[in-house]
C-alpha cells in the first residue's frame, strides 16, 4: 500500500481546524477587549482630566481669595505681604503670580516662568471690586503628578484586565475547539475506514452539539444503507447466476444432444428449448423494466386520469391468468381523479396484482379497490394468501430480495421494488400490511388531481 501525499496534506490541513477555531475565539475576544479597553481608557482619561481641571480651578480660586484678603488689609498692593500665598502655592506644587488691575506683576513664585504645566487664571475680587488677577501654573509635582499617576494606574489596570481576558479566551477557545473537532475527527476516521473497505465502521453515539450528533447519525444511516445496497448487489449477482445457470445448462445440453444425434429435433424438444429462451428473455425484460423505473421520475408524462379506470384496465389484462389459477378477482372501484402517467401507473397496478396472484392459492380471493381519502387517492390490492412473515415485511420493497416463501416461486424479486420506485416518482407511497395466514394488503397512495 503506497502513501498518498494528497491525503497527508489534507490530514495536515484538517489537523489545524482546532487551532484555527481557537485563534478565531482569541481574535474575537481580543477585538472585544481592545474596543472595551480603548473606550474605558478614553472615558477614564477624560474624567480624570476634567476632575484635575476642576481642582486646578478651585486652587486658583483659593489663591485669589487669599490674595484678596491681603489686599483688603490696606486697600493697596504696595504694602501687601503675599508671601503666605506664594508659600501655600508651593506646597500644592503650583507657581503663582499676582497681578494688579493694570496687569503689573505684584508678586510671583520664583519658578513661575520655568513652570510649563497647565495654567489657570481668575480675577481677585474684594467687596465686589476687581483689584487684580491670580495666575497659577501647575508643575510636575502635586496635582499634576497625582493626575498622571491616576491615569497610569488606570491604564495598567485596563491592560492587565485585557491580558487576563485574552488568556482566558485562549484557553476557552482551545477547550471549545477540541470539543467541536473531536467528533469531526471521529467521523474522519470512520470515513477513512469505510474507504479502506471496512463496511462495519460506524461513528456511533457521540457527545457533541445537536448538529454534529445529527451528522453522525446520518452518516451511520448512510453507511447502513450502503451496506444493505452492497449486500443486495451481491445477492443480485448470486441470484442472476443461479437463475441463468439452469436455462443455460438446459439449452447447452439440448443443443449438444441435437448436434450429436442423441435426440431428434421433435416439436416437443424444440418447444422445451424455446421455453428456456423465453425464461431468459423474461429475466432480461425484468432488468430492463427496473432500469426504466429508476429513470421514470425524469420521464413521466402526467395527465389527468381516473385511478378506477386504470385499475380496471390492469385487472382486465390479467383476468385470464386469474381464471386459469382458480382465483377470484373482485373489483370495488370508485372514480378517483389523479394526475399521473397512465403507462407507468398501469405497470404499478399489474405488478401488485401479479404479486397477489403468485402468493394466493387456488380457490382464494384477490380484491382490488379504489377510494378517496381526503386529498389523497388510495388503491388497495388485498389477497387471501399465506401472508408475509413479520421479519420479511420491512424488506419486501428491496431490489432482488426474496423472502422464504418466495424461494420456491419463479421471479426475479423486483416487481414490488419497481412498484415502489414508480409510486415515489408520482409523489406517492406504497405500503404493505400482512398477518401470516390471513393474507396481505398492498396500499398505493397518490395525490388527487
Amino acid at each position: 500500500m503506497t502513501d498518498d501525499p494528497g491525503a497527508s496534506a489534507r490530514a495536515a490541513r484538517g489537523g489545524t481546524l482546532g487551532l484555527r477555531l481557537a485563534l478565531a475565539f482569541l481574535m474575537v475576544a481580543l477585538a472585544a477587549v481592545a474596543l472595551l479597553a480603548g473606550l474605558t481608557a478614553a472615558f477614564a482619561a477624560a474624567d480624570v482630566s476634567t476632575l484635575a481641571s476642576q481642582q486646578r480651578t478651585e486652587l486658583t480660586a483659593g489663591f485669589a481669595v487669599a490674595a484678596g484678603a491681603v489686599w483688603g488689609q490696606d486697600n493697596t498692593w504696595d504694602s501687601s505681604d503675599l508671601s503666605s500665598v506664594l508659600d501655600g502655592a508651593a506646597r500644592t506644587g503650583a507657581a503663582v503670580q499676582i497681578r494688579d488691575q493694570a496687569g503689573h506683576v505684584v508678586a510671583s513664585s520664583a519658578d513661575f516662568t520655568a513652570a510649563k504645566g497647565p495654567q489657570s487664571s481668575l480675577p481677585i475680587v474684594v467687596r465686589g471690586q476687581r483689584v487684580g488677577t491670580a495666575v497659577a501654573r501647575f508643575t510636575g509635582s502635586g496635582l499634576n503628578a497625582a493626575d498622571r499617576s491616576l491615569q497610569t494606574a488606570l491604564l495598567r489596570a485596563i491592560a492587565g484586565a485585557a491580558g487576563l481576558a485574552a488568556l482566558l479566551a485562549l484557553f476557552t477557545g482551545l477547550a471549545v475547539a477540541r470539543r467541536i473537532t473531536r467528533p469531526i475527527a471521529r467521523l474522519i476516521t470512520v470515513t477513512r475506514a469505510m474507504a479502506a473497505g471496512d463496511r462495519a465502521a460506524r461513528a456511533g453515539e457521540i457527545r457533541a452539539a445537536g448538529e454534529l450528533r445529527e451528522l453522525a447519525a446520518a452518516f451511520d444511516q448512510m453507511a447502513g444503507t450502503l451496506d444493505r445496497q452492497e449486500q443486495i448487489r451481491r445477492n443480485l449477482v448470486a441470484d442472476i447466476a443461479h437463475e441463468l445457470r439452469t436455462p443455460i445448462a438446459i439449452l447447452q445440453a439440448g443443443h449438444e444432444a441435437l448436434l450429436d444425434g442423441v435426440a431428434e429435433p421433435t416439436p416437443a424438444e424444440l418447444g422445451s428449448l424455446r421455453d428456456e429462451v423465453l425464461r431468459l428473455a423474461r429475466m432480461v425484460g425484468d432488468l430492463q423494466t427496473l432500469a426504466a423505473a429508476d429513470a421514470a421520475a425524469l420521464n413521466l408524462s402526467r395527465r389527468d386520469c381516473d385511478l378506477a379506470d386504470l385499475a380496471a384496465t390492469g385487472a382486465d389484462s390479467l383476468g385470464r391468468r386469474f381464471e386459469a389459477a382458480g382465483i377470484t378477482l373482485d373489483r370495488q372501484l370508485s372514480p378517483v381523479p389523479v394526475s399521473a402517467d397512465p403507462h407507468w401507473l398501469h405497470q404499478v397496478i399489474t405488478n401488485l396484482l401479479t404479486n397477489a396472484l403468485k402468493f394466493t392459492p387456488a380457490g382464494g380471493h384477490v380484491t382490488i379497490s379504489t377510494a378517496r381519502d381526503g386529498a389523497e387517492a388510495v388503491l388497495r390490492v388485498t389477497d387471501t394468501g399465506a401472508g408475509i412473515p413479520a421479519g420479511d415485511l420491512p424488506r419486501i420493497f428491496d431490489r432482488f430480495w426474496r423472502g422464504q416463501q418466495a424461494a420456491q416461486i419463479s421471479g426475479s424479486g423486483i416487481g414490488l421494488a419497481i412498484a415502489a420506485e414508480l409510486a415515489q416518482a408520482h409523489a406517492g407511497r406504497l405500503t404493505a400490511s400482512s398477518q401470516p395466514g390471513h393474507g396481505t394488503q398492498m396500499t398505493l397512495t397518490l395525490p388527487r388531481s
